[in-house]
């Protein structure tokens, strides 16, 4: 039987297994598992017109300050349906064999700095030292709150609708890389250029909460996407897949940093499907793009109008050399070539 490739699984597999199996029919539940949703969405009955939103989601590629990935990651995906990340919750599996004091103080520690940061409150888990690992392993659970008419649903989107883009692209992968190969790195390109890489993860930065609830605030978004695995290509594919669109994003828009320019150069990567953490998708109406956009500038936050949705039936398509072709299609994050075989 042909195994499968590292990273996400295949959406088409994953729609299959979570159309098959469902468990226990809820009414409460709002937004359950779907290839696309960012978390789920829960209505309680005490809560009146607040719903909670659940998040998880693990840290594997990196090694470094997993701890501060792991709230941020999951924060991030809380926000994109306009709720604020409060409650975090961590399952640490730690290598038998490579683990001290010192490594356990360290992901801690870091939880706890980007937990402060992000006013979010600490609240439990489980901590063990795992046979058959060769790394730490942190899977993180993340609770927010929302009110049900600031609850931002990708279902809302419809032809037209501009696409943001804020900070640029492949933010998360160019401090992986840096972070992951930095020896290599600094004979190539030097340290003062690896150190500025490896800053990526705190600045521009790998959590998009303060755009999300922002865009929020000022406009009536129709959804929100923060990029993970498989870049910008597959948060638009994602985005628009889910609202039964297609979309057109003009490749000249899309901002992206020469550091990592740089390194996807350097390695072959597309930055188009590099991990993207950082990056932040927002679908609102034309008549409110600028308002989001000037929003966005006021609080120090680039963002860029990349494109639009458009009919199902033009597909996605991408802007470049002065014509429309079909986006690319990662079925791996580009990052796996890599780091996949550490």
């Amino acid at each position: 039987m042909k195994r499968l490739p590292l990273g996400k699984l295949d959406p088409r597999l994953l729609t299959k297994l979570l159309e098959k199996y469902t468990g226990a029919t809820n009414s409460q539940l709002v937004i359950g598992p779907s290839v696309g949703e960012d978390a789920a969405v829960i209505r309680l009955r005490r809560m009146g017109d607040r719903y909670l939103v659940a998040k998880s989601d693990p840290i594997t590629y990196a090694t470094e300050r997993i701890g501060w990935y792991a709230v941020h990651i999951n924060a991030n995906d809380i926000a994109t349906l306009g709720a604020e990340p409060k409650w975090f919750l961590a399952t640490l599996l730690l290598p038998e064999g490579k683990t001290d004091k010192r490594l356990v103080r360290g992901i801690f520690a870091d939880m706890a700095r980007a937990a402060k940061e992000l006013g979010v409150a600490l609240s439990g888990g489980h901590t063990e030292v795992t046979p058959g690992l060769d790394r730490p392993i942190l899977i993180g659970h993340m609770l927010g709150e929302v009110a049900r008419d600031i609850l931002v649903l990708k279902t809302n989107a419809g032809p037209g609708d501009r696409i943001i883009l804020t900070k640029g692209i492949a933010i998360e992968g160019t401090a992986l890389l840096a972070r992951e190969k930095s020896g290599e790195l600094v004979t190539h390109f030097g340290k003062a250029f690896v150190q500025r890489a490896k800053r990526f993860l705190l600045a521009p930065g790998i959590s998009v909460v303060k755009e999300a609830l922002t865009a929020a605030k000022v406009a009536r978004v129709h959804a929100m996407h923060d990029l993970t695995e498989g870049g910008l290509a597959t948060g638009i594919r994602e985005m628009a897949e889910i609202a039964g669109l297609g979309a057109e994003v003009d490749r000249q828009r899309i901002p992206i940093f020469p550091e990592t320019q740089e390194l996807c150069s350097y390695y072959g990567l597309d930055p188009l499907g590099t991990i993207a953490s950082g990056s932040l998708l927002i679908a609102v109406a034309k008549r409110d793009r600028d308002k989001v956009l000037s929003a966005l500038r006021a609080e120090g936050i680039r963002a860029e109008d990349i494109g639009c949705l458009v009919e199902k039936a033009r597909g996605l398509k991408l802007m470049e050399d002065g014509r429309l072709k079909d986006f690319s299609t990662f079925k791996v994050d580009e990052v796996t070539r890599i780091l996949g075989n550490r």
